[in-house]
């Protein structure tokens, strides 16, 4: 008799990686970081096992939002508080909340404190980001091809980054932190 084996979790348990870029930044909108949802999305860049990275551009947000469906966990760097926000002006976010595994949460929650993705990663991982989501902005606007493109390289290395802190926690129960206050690096334990 032979054993088989039926995959029915149509692509659950596979984690997917996202990061936006924006079109506006807080001092540009009204009501600031409380209007997330109104800095437009300029890029997102996804990662997950089976496709690699892959750009979306707003005008893709509508199949990205169907695509982010099929992925659990959604694994993201302040993804509750950011990401996501700027999404619902897409449409209903509600179920990515429900599938996020955002870093910045569960860090900081262990913390006590929040923490940015760039301390993590140079302490976790010896290597950090290649710019900021102001130059990201101002890269976006100038309409420049080049500099578009940077934001791409840009966002996409954010999602490596997330993507490599998130394989080493699942890996080694830990991450690395760089704690500014008391000018040391803290191992925190975590699983997720």
């Amino acid at each position: 008799m032979k054993n088989l084996s039926f995959d029915f979790s149509g692509g659950r348990n596979d984690a997917l990686v996202l990061d936006i870029e924006t079109q506006y930044l807080s001092d540009e909108v009204p009501g600031g970081w409380t209007a997330v949802d109104k800095f437009k999305v300029a890029l997102v860049v996804t990662w997950d096992e089976k496709h690699g990275m892959r750009v979306w551009y707003e005008e893709d947000v509508p199949r990205l939002m169907t695509e982010l469906k099929n992925y659990d966990p959604i694994v993201t760097f302040n993804g509750e508080n950011f990401d996501f926000k700027v999404l619902s002006a897409y449409g209903p976010v509600e179920y990515l909340y429900q599938k996020s595994t955002d870093l910045l949460v569960h860090l900081s929650r262990k913390l006590g404190f929040r923490m940015t993705l760039e301390s993590l990663a140079r302490a976790t991982l010896g290597r950090g980001k290649t710019g900021s989501g102001k130059d990201s902005v101002e890269w976006w606007r100038s309409g420049d091809p080049a500099l578009r493109q940077k934001v791409v390289d840009y966002c996409k290395m954010d999602v490596e980054l997330t993507r490599d802190i998130y394989r080493h926690i699942k890996e080694k129960q830990h991450a690395l932190v760089e704690d500014l206050r008391q000018g040391i690096v803290r191992r925190i334990e975590i699983s997720l």
